[in-house]
């Protein structure tokens, strides 16, 4: 039979390593719980990257359907038009134009339909949103005084066009002359640019349907 002594420091001993046990468990939880808070953070970290990455080419993107919204949706390449006959009220005499009925100087010329370029090889909604891109990037240089380089990619990024969009940005001259690849969705727009000021020039071009965009190689 244990004494009254040795039964109390049995209880003590018990009582420490319960003590003990407990302090092992909770430390475990806790190195645990920071583990997987770190894992998450990185995770959740890692996302954001992700989205930070492909932020600039879905802002590019949307900036390409709003400008052209009003546009035709993608169709063949442009064709010729004609223009319709006029139309005249029942009874009303049309009035020969001045000039009407003489015959035309002898080696006269008539226009010929284009056969290259973006008036034939653009389809329907590149042809009219390159358009409305020649218009609002000759607006936004218009009024830059001697333009730089620099100061041409900060007015073309704040209209929507990305870096990786701007192609041969130089100085040439008292001009800046660049190009913007536009192609999307399968289409072949894009600009050639001479930023100078008033005399500030940005026409629509035709670039290769597929592979990388190298200025000077394209079809104008």
């Amino acid at each position: 039979m244990r004494r009254p002594s040795e039964l109390v420091s049995t209880a003590a001993a018990h009582t420490l390593r319960r003590s003990r046990m407990t302090l092992v468990t909770a430390v475990v939880a806790t190195v645990g719980l920071a583990a997987c808070g770190t894992e998450s953070a990185g995770t959740d970290a890692g996302l954001n990257a992700g989205g930070a990455e492909d932020r600039p080419s879905t802002a590019f993107s949307k900036m390409l359907d709003e400008v052209a919204e009003s546009c035709a949706s993608d169709g063949p390449a442009r064709a010729s038009t004609t223009e319709p006959a006029n139309t005249l009220p029942s009874g009303a005499r049309e009035t020969p134009p001045s000039g009407a009925g003489e015959t035309p100087p002898s080696g006269a010329v008539e226009p010929i339909a284009p056969t290259a370029g973006p008036e034939v090889e653009l389809n329907a909604r590149d042809w009219c949103a390159g358009h409305l891109h020649e218009e609002r990037v000759t607006q936004a240089l218009w009024d830059l005084k001697n333009p730089s380089p620099a100061d041409v990619r900060t007015i073309l990024n704040d209209l929507g066009y990305i870096d990786e969009r701007i192609h041969g940005l130089r100085q040439s001259g008292a001009a800046t002359r660049f190009s913007l690849d536009l192609r999307d969705r399968g289409g072949r727009l894009c600009m050639a640019g001479s930023a100078a000021g008033t005399r500030t020039v940005v026409d629509m071009c035709v670039a290769p349907a597929t592979g990388p965009f190298v200025p000077g190689q394209r079809k104008q």
